[in-house]
């Protein structure tokens, strides 16, 4: 071969070179999820990102605000307890109607316990699932135990992220670490619409197998408790728990505001705890209190 060929290729090469390395050098760093801070007790976690996002004033009622679910109360704070002393808890599934205050008990209970101990709250949203074993390989680097929180969790037709779910909370090689436990909220018991399970059914070679797989997923949950529909009593004691809280209507005029929140529930067609607050915060706003008076 020439010298003038030799020249050529090796300025080939040379170029070759430096293209790769400019590309190499523009692609994105891969992302590394890391623990949460210090500076606060509850985050959202960033998917996109793989941060979470400190939340320094957590949206919540205080748990001795909280009426008409003392059972599932009591379940739950024991529960979390026994987390953060480092001792083995369930996960928990709570599932009900809505507004009957499934959130609500999650978000006190979390701060009623980490008044004592060092337990921070993660919330994961549904759609978000699926970046699961990059947020448990961050939080399974602390030494801070954690309850990640999962709010309205349904899974709907032609959805797979409920199998990452399901390794994660049992059966999967790594499984979740020792100082992460996970809660969700839901409106359905089984976390699958009845019609999807029928047509799980009625398509599957195996079907029940194929409604098993679906089914199962609730049953990774150890604790479940059961959120229902309040009566008319339960629906006035929080209505006086939060008007005692505020300062709203005291004495003789309390009685004319029970009757305003019996009509205020009919208008809305239920009686739930979200309702009660509702009207409460149309209530306040009206004599001028601020809300965050206890929240």
């Amino acid at each position: 071969m020439s010298t003038d060929s030799n020249s050529r290729l090796e300025n080939l090469l040379e170029r070759l070179t430096i293209a790769m390395e400019t590309v190499a050098a523009a692609q994105p760093s891969p992302i590394v999820a890391t623990a949460p801070s210090q500076q606060a007790e509850a985050f959202i976690w960033q998917a996109a990102t793989e941060q979470f996002l400190p939340v320094q004033r957590v949206n919540r009622i205080p748990l001795n605000l909280l009426k008409g679910i003392d059972l599932q109360q009591d379940e739950l704070i024991a529960n979390t307890q026994r987390f953060a002393e480092g001792m083995m808890a369930n996960n928990a599934l709570l599932w009900g109607a809505r507004g009957t205050g499934k959130s609500s008990l999650v978000k006190a209970v979390h701060a009623e316990i980490a008044a004592k101990h060092p337990l921070v709250l993660i919330e994961i949203h549904r759609e978000d699932l699926s970046t699961l074993p990059q947020l448990l390989h961050a939080l399974g680097q602390d030494e801070r135990r954690f309850i990640i929180f999962c709010d309205d969790l349904a899974f709907e037709s032609g959805e797979s992220s409920y199998k990452s779910l399901k390794a994660i909370l049992e059966g999967g090689i790594e499984g979740r670490p020792h100082n992460v436990i996970f809660y969700a909220t839901s409106n359905r018991r089984h976390l699958m619409a009845r019609d999807m399970i029928e047509n799980e059914r009625s398509t599957a070679i195996n079907p029940s197998e194929a409604v098993e797989e679906k089914v199962s997923l609730s049953d990774r949950f150890g604790l479940w408790l059961g959120f229902h529909s309040i009566d008319q009593d339960t629906y006035l004691a929080m209505i006086n728990s939060y008007a005692d809280a505020l300062g709203l209507a005291m004495g003789e005029r309390r009685e004319a505001l029970l009757k305003e929140s019996l009509t205020w529930s009919i208008t809305r067609g239920s009686r739930s705890g979200r309702v009660a607050w509702q009207f409460i915060t149309d209530a306040a706003g009206k004599e001028g209190i601020p809300i965050s008076k206890i929240i």
